[in-house]
């Protein structure tokens, strides 16, 4: 469920501004001794399971249930999923909502909502071990766990383009811990909320939440504007919240709420074996709250039909081209430059691939540039934007968003004329295309200012839906 996921992203944050406290105690799950953190970027896949079990997959309690205000649930959905990244100077943190109903291809499986990835690598793989005479329900269970993991991995590497380096997985109950474990985390709402579904019961405006209701307040969609796109918000926001107040004197300074704090982690945070977090935790202990930005991928359409029911789509080639950017220290979109107004854009197909010229033409327009000629080519292998050499600026605002083709300096082509040249190379990026609405890194359409949610950082309390 979504709390979960919110768990792992602030599991992942106390490892990031706690760095000194662990090293202190000497103690962090999954860690190896030695050696030092990675010299590069780190991608960390942040999952939520929907299933009621602690760490060690045995069920919780019905009166624990009961104090988390959910039920039982046999399912492995993973409702939402989050992409940390940090890159190598480590100057900053960057996590990335992936909501739980984007429709993407999952490899072998064709086209489905991200959430169902996990389940399907483990029903999977789980049948071929019964099949093949495994028993033990305790190695089935941590095998076809693992091939879950490994079908949702491979899924978000496709859609976005990011080489996953680690991956956490946690339970519901250490959503409750945590939050307990540093009381409460500071929120704030747009309006006073009552909702049965998830017992979310809220007044407007700025208040504490820990516990049951802090899992209430980043469970609720039913009501909400935006429905679950409003919810992942929450859940940015919340985890700003969660990231301030560990950064905030009051936690690093206490040595008995830190203490709480690392059991609660130690508890429900499983982590992958091959990451040393002693080293990467104190690499990272230098970030203020101003350092760890929030975002949404790029959504399409929110109400989205498929054969799955309705969904929310995504444009792996938009989605792919803002990560890339945000990661870079760059804007999630390039600035277009003043001159594109006055450039013809002419899109030539050097394929034998009908109608690739016309869907690029199509991608162009949505972005709001120019276009001219669209036909046919000379048969070429690799794509390529051909321009004027006083039209750099220009060619490479095009090729970044058709995904990242090289440009050419032409002198013989005139001055605000820039020629496409589709080439073999560039079919499987051109299927991908779907004209897109305007974006935002937080994942919203063009709309009415009531309709778009805050930027969030970790130095500040957004209100949100």
């Amino acid at each position: 469920m979504a709390a979960r996921t919110a768990t792992a992203l602030a599991s992942a944050l106390v490892l990031l501004v706690t760095g000194y406290g662990w090293n202190a105690l000497g103690r962090l799950p999954g860690a190896v001794s030695g050696g030092s953190g990675s010299s590069g970027p780190v991608d960390v896949l942040l999952v939520g399971l929907d299933g009621r079990t602690d760490a060690q997959g045995n069920p919780l309690p019905p009166e624990v249930l009961e104090e988390l205000r959910t039920g039982d649930s046999g399912s492995s959905l993973t409702d939402t999923v989050m992409l940390l990244h940090v890159p190598a100077d480590r100057s900053r943190a960057v996590a990335y909502s992936l909501p739980r109903d984007s429709f993407v291809a999952v490899p072998g499986q064709g086209e489905h909502k991200i959430n169902a990835a996990y389940g399907m690598g483990k029903a999977q793989e789980r049948r071929r071990l019964v099949a093949d005479g495994v028993a033990d329900q305790a190695e089935l269970e941590r095998r076809s766990s693992a091939a879950g993991r490994d079908l949702l991995v491979r899924t978000v590497q496709q859609l976005t383009g990011v080489d996953v380096d680690h991956v956490a997985e946690v339970n519901l109950l250490g959503f409750y811990e945590l939050t307990s474990a540093i009381g409460g985390v500071e929120v704030c709402l747009n309006a006073a909320v009552d909702d049965p579904y998830s017992g979310a019961v809220f007044a407007a405006g700025r208040q504490e939440v820990e516990g049951g209701d802090a899992l209430a307040f980043v469970r609720q969609r039913h009501g909400l504007l935006r429905g679950d796109l409003d919810r992942v918000q929450r859940q940015q926001a919340f985890l700003a919240g969660f990231a301030r107040r560990v950064l905030s004197a009051g936690t690093m300074a206490n040595p008995v709420k830190l203490q709480r704090l690392l059991d609660a982690v130690e508890r429900s945070v499983v982590l992958d074996e091959d990451w040393n977090l002693l080293a990467f935790a104190a690499e990272m202990s230098g970030l203020a709250g101003g350092d760890i930005e929030f975002g949404t991928i790029p959504i399409v359409d929110p109400e989205y039909d498929t054969p799955d029911g309705q969904a929310v789509q995504v444009d792996p080639h938009q989605v792919r081209m803002t990560i890339a950017r945000v990661n870079d220290g760059l804007p999630p979109t390039p600035p277009v430059p003043a001159a594109l107004a006055a450039t013809t854009v002419d899109v030539l197909n050097g394929t034998d691939v009908g109608g690739l010229a016309a869907r690029t033409r199509d991608a162009l327009l949505a972005a709001d540039v120019p276009v001219g000629e669209v036909g046919n080519g000379p048969e070429t292998g690799r794509s390529r934007v051909l321009h004027h050499p006083d039209d750099a600026e220009v060619a490479r605002f095009i090729a970044e968003h058709l995904g990242g083709i090289s440009t050419t300096a032409d002198p013989s082509q005139p001055a605000g004329e820039v020629r496409v040249v589709l080439g073999e190379d560039f079919d499987d990026a051109a299927e991908e295309f779907a004209p897109p609405a305007p974006l935002r890194l937080d994942g919203l359409q063009a709309a009415t200012p009531a309709h778009r949610a805050p930027d969030i950082t970790a130095d500040a309390i957004p209100c949100v839906n």
